[in-house]
């Protein structure tokens, strides 16, 4: 049954808890105190969640029914309410139709299609590049001078790939203000050939066979942390991106079938990976499992153990051994089994598959995350014995 303004004066302090239900996940609750507080209860993406509308009386019954059927629209077009409003208080937005408040209702509408490090840089890049600029401006009146006077900032940085990835993401988030009727049309198409073009950059690798061999003693030699040390050891035996080593969580890893399962929502394509365990990276495992296997994440923080170690850390371990940025990167890994995989004559088609890559031309069939399975099994464990023979190999 609906409440009503009667019913809700009416209701008595119990000293318990209390929630009374109006209708379509609103309800009232009171506190044992009687603090009577509007909320709402909803489920996104299969997760109950609650969102809160503040308290009665100053919230009314109509206000809250209004709030109530706003955030069911929100819903029906892919947008968690509750996140978007926890993304709102982040920063000031002057009016819906502003910059900011349109960018952050576009970044939580996309944010289930990302990678959770992907979301959160881009939501970075947006408050501390564009929103000091331009947050506060409404989309109708934002010219194209303004959006570049931004991306100025940071090409003056001698940031250019960001420059060019920032200014992308306005575009982005103007089209989807033109398509929610908050904007005429996107301004940064003025602006291409605006911003001299990128130069072509390669994450620095390692191929030379004898230079991978005294890489891998050195990292058997790292005397930092011990998890870092775990993580160093596995990059080369998995070759996964940094992201998805650093967060590798002990519910992915299946070690009767000496598989690793990484969920669709943590890879970059949106694609369950599978990544078959070497003998030697088991062995790593169920070491490391000693040391964290009673918490959720592989490699927690020092600080934060519910998070994963930085995005930084394997590339701040690599200094620590003597590797230059110039020498090698914890994405120089998948470049040095990309290399020397193919010199072996292992199949282009396997090797690209276990490297994720998101080929998908005419010729090739789109990828399955199990396509070449058999033989990738083959692949990753002669892999990790080249690797070992290439330690002993190069000794000097």
């Amino acid at each position: 049954m609906s409440l009503t303004d009667r019913a809700i004066s009416n209701f008595k302090t119990t000293g318990k808890t209390q929630k009374h239900a109006d209708g379509g996940g609103l309800y009232i609750h009171i506190s044992p105190s009687g603090g009577k507080h509007w909320k709402m209860a909803y489920r996104f993406n299969g997760k109950q969640k609650n969102l809160s509308f503040g308290a009665y009386p100053l919230i009314s019954l109509k206000m809250a029914r209004e709030k109530r059927e706003d955030a069911k629209r929100k819903i029906a077009e892919g947008i968690d309410p509750g996140l978007l409003k926890q993304q709102r208080k982040r920063g000031i937005d002057s009016g819906e139709d502003s910059f900011a408040t349109v960018a952050r209702e576009w970044h939580v509408k996309f944010l289930p299609t990302w990678t959770p490090d992907h979301g959160e840089k881009i939501l970075l890049r947006l408050e501390k590049d564009i929103f000091p600029y331009i947050g506060k401006r409404n989309m109708f009146d934002i010219k194209p001078p303004e959006v570049l006077m931004a991306i100025r900032h940071i090409e003056e940085r001698g940031a250019m790939e960001t420059a060019h990835r920032a200014l992308q993401i306005c575009g982005k988030i103007f089209k989807y203000a033109v398509a929610t009727g908050r904007a005429d049309r996107d301004v940064t198409a003025d602006l291409k050939g605006a911003l001299p073009p990128v130069k072509v950059r390669h994450h620095s690798s390692i191929i030379n066979p004898k230079e991978v061999g005294k890489l891998l003693r050195a990292i058997d030699n790292y005397e930092g942390q011990y998890t870092v040390a775990c993580a160093l050891k596995m990059a080369p035996l998995v070759f996964v991106r940094p992201g998805e080593l650093r967060g590798a969580a002990w519910d992915e890893f299946d070690f009767e079938n000496a598989e690793w399962r990484i969920p669709a929502e943590r890879m970059k394509m949106k694609e369950q990976h599978i990544v078959p365990l070497a003998t030697q990276t088991i062995a790593i495992l169920r070491e490391l499992h000693c040391h964290t296997g009673d918490g959720r994440l592989l490699f927690p923080g020092m600080r934060t153990p519910d998070r994963p170690i930085s995005n930084n850390t394997i590339n701040a371990a690599l200094r620590r051994i003597g590797y230059a940025k110039e020498e090698m990167t914890g994405h120089g890994f998948r470049s040095m089994a990309s290399t020397l995989l193919n010199e072996q004559g292992w199949n282009r088609d396997a090797i690209e598959r276990q490297l994720a890559h998101a080929e998908r031309s005419k010729v090739r069939a789109a990828y399955n995350f199990a396509e070449f399975l058999p033989e990738r099994r083959k692949m990753m464990q002669a892999w990790a014995d080249y690797l070992d023979e290439l330690k002993a190999q190069y000794k000097h």
